[in-house]
């Protein structure tokens, strides 16, 4: 499946079923048994569900939302929560019939599995003398991706003496995609199925575990505090694919605050919150781009912002919006209203730079017409007040959605040549060996940028990969003693640039952008769309290496000064794990970054989605 394909299978899940059997492909784009389309459940949502959520009526979240929460939170809000009044005339059956159909999984399957090896004695507490080892998903303020040899406690020398510790297997989860953290001897972990854990990092056991309303895509972020003060209450942060934002209490699970980050129905966090100094900034995007394949969808009103939130709290302390608003621009070809500007969301995590006092994030295209100056853009926001200080805008006019993969099926397409060179990759801050600052960032289109952070003025630019819509430089880079690790993921091309697919693991010089050394994915991808070459992902660089998940599932380790492969193991293979749940690694994609500390390797595996390999794992490995 190409990723149009992959495009086609996502908004299907949004179009009527007329539009369905002209425009999806031949293969069973859901994902399901043929045979739930034909269940009680199927019917409901026909009957009773489709004419609001199909076409994204009001607030009602489109179909393809509802898939990624829980079958309990669907229940809920059809029971007791915001949809009690449409669901009144629904039997008991035929709540649970819908919300099992929506989501591909059993009520109560969630709920019960995580009680599965509960820790017990010395394992179920935490240590208050260990503050968060990481600040955020980051890892520093700067978000280089970096560990200092003596807390990674890994180097060239032991590199290639890992071997697997324990598996941890999610139950009800073909996803795992949030990167951890680690605090209080526990490993604070999200996942697909909704639910957040905090495992003993030891002994891989279930200290607690919390229900969020949907998958849990965004890393995990822990409040810090002074070592060993016993009055400690630190917050667990996070989101959810339903554009929720949580604080938890790390001690015991319990919700401390919940808010929706936006109101607008299309809502998802997919960037981590960034936490400082008592702040937390929320990334906010969305998927509008696929309810634009609806004809009867006004395209296009989503804006992306960043949200600052007192972490204690969650009240808000300003928003920044990054478009809009949109206004009418004219009929569509169903006689429908075209919105505009919109789009431009921020699905990676906030660098902070702390000595200017300011943010940095890299932002994604518009849904729609006009285009705008901040859409495929790096932009620094003013930590106080949230106020715009300069803005770099790397590809102008790219105003882009997913009907402009079907011709004909919505009036909704704005440029079907547009090329949709989101940034995903979160913006790195760090010195080159000349001593100066530079603000780095990597596009799909798969060019990195060195900016001047004061200014955002352009340093340089250099192209590594060929890129496309899933392509180049997809989610982190890292950066250490002066060289800038790049993962580029190019499967393949879909257009005529003679630019070689350029999959693998590069350095470059971060003061001139030279290449320092390239490692290339020896995978050929040509004419193989399933093919899954290079790193999606993010990479962590420590003490003289650099730790990559691939795509095709294997976890490797380079030399940082060569290129040079030290270890590698395959992670796309099933596991005995330490919860007796079956477990299976896939894809190492997505924000997620291995993390390395005390020796130990700590990694989820299995990014399923856009493709790539499913699975369900989170793998820790130690220095034998």
């Amino acid at each position: 499946m190409n990723w149009r394909n992959w495009l086609i299978a996502l908004a299907a899940l949004a179009m009527p079923a007329a539009i369905l059997s002209a425009a999806a492909p031949a293969e069973d784009w859901t994902g399901r048994d043929p045979a739930a389309e034909k269940s009680l459940g199927a019917q409901v949502y026909r009957d009773t569900c489709a004419a609001c959520h199909n076409a994204g009526v009001g607030r009602a979240p489109q179909r393809f939302i509802l898939q990624d929460m829980t079958p309990e939170a669907i229940h809920t809000a059809l029971a007791q929560g915001a949809m009690r009044v449409q669901a009144a005339a629904l039997s008991a059956e035929q709540k649970t019939a819908v919300a099992e159909y929506l989501s591909g999984r059993k009520l109560g399957t969630t709920s019960t599995a995580t009680a599965l090896n509960m820790c017990t004695g010395a394992a179920a507490r935490f240590d208050l003398s260990e503050p968060p080892v990481f600040s955020g998903w980051g890892l520093d303020a700067a978000s280089t991706h970096a560990i200092p040899s003596a807390i990674s406690g890994l180097g060239t020398g032991n590199a290639p003496r890992l071997k697997l510790k324990w598996a941890f297997a999610f139950p009800g989860s073909q996803r795992a995609r949030s990167q951890p953290a680690l605090a209080g001897g526990a490993i604070l972990v999200g996942n697909h199925n909704g639910t957040v854990y905090a495992l003993d990092r030891e002994t891989g056991c279930v200290r607690w575990s919390f229900p969020a309303q949907a998958e849990v895509r965004t890393g995990i972020v822990v409040s810090p505090w002074v070592a060993g003060n016993r009055a400690a209450r630190p917050l667990v942060y996070f989101g959810d694919v339903a554009g929720n934002a949580y604080a938890v209490s790390l001690l015991d699970g319990k919700l401390a605050w919940r808010i929706k980050a936006d109101l607008h129905p299309a809502t998802v966090l997919t960037g981590t919150p960034t936490l400082h100094a008592g702040t937390l900034y929320v990334p906010v995007s969305s998927n509008e781009e696929a309810f634009a394949t609806s004809p009867a969808y006004s395209c296009c009103n989503f804006r992306g912002s960043v949200l600052a939130l007192d972490a204690r709290t969650g009240r808000q302390k300003w928003r920044t919006w990054l478009v809009g608003p949109p206004v009418r621009q004219g009929p569509s070809k169903e006689g429908l209203d075209k919105l505009g500007p919109s789009g431009v969301a921020v699905w990676n995590s906030p660098a902070i730079d702390v000595r200017r006092g300011q943010l940095i994030v890299a932002t994604g295209d518009n849904y729609s017409l006009p285009a705008t100056g901040l859409s495929d853009a790096v932009v620094a926001l003013d930590l106080a007040t949230g106020r715009i200080r300069w803005h770099y805008q790397a590809t102008a006019g790219d105003a882009w959605n997913v009907a402009c993969a079907f011709k004909g099926v919505s009036g909704s397409c704005p440029d079907e040549n547009a090329p949709d060179f989101d940034f995903g990759a979160g913006t790195v801050l760090a010195k080159g060996l000349n001593g100066r600052e530079y603000v780095l960032a990597g596009q799909k289109s798969g060019a990195v940028y060195a900016l001047d952070p004061a200014t955002g003025a352009l340093v340089w630019k250099k192209r590594i990969g060929h890129g496309s819509a899933s392509g180049g430089v997809h989610f982190g880079m890292a950066a250490e003693g002066g060289r800038l690790f790049v993962p580029i993921s190019d499967r393949f091309a879909m257009d005529q640039d003679p630019f070689p697919l350029s999959p693998g693991l590069y350095a470059l010089d971060v003061a001139s952008g030279e290449m320092v050394w390239e490692a290339r994915d020896p995978t050929d991808c040509k004419g193989s769309p399933r093919c899954l070459a290079g790193y999606g992902g993010s990479v962590t660089a420590t003490g003289g290496v650099v730790l990559a998940g691939a795509d095709d599932g294997h976890l490797r380790i380079f030399q940082a000064a060569t290129g040079g492969l030290l270890w590698e193991d395959q992670t796309a293979r099933n596991f005995t794990t330490v919860n007796g749940v079956p477990g299976k690694g896939g894809s190492i994609s997505g924000g997620v970054a291995p993390l390395v500390y005390k020796g130990n390797v700590i990694v989820p595996s299995g990014y399923g989605f856009a493709s790539k390999l499913p699975g369900n794992v989170l793998l820790v490995y130690g220095v034998e």
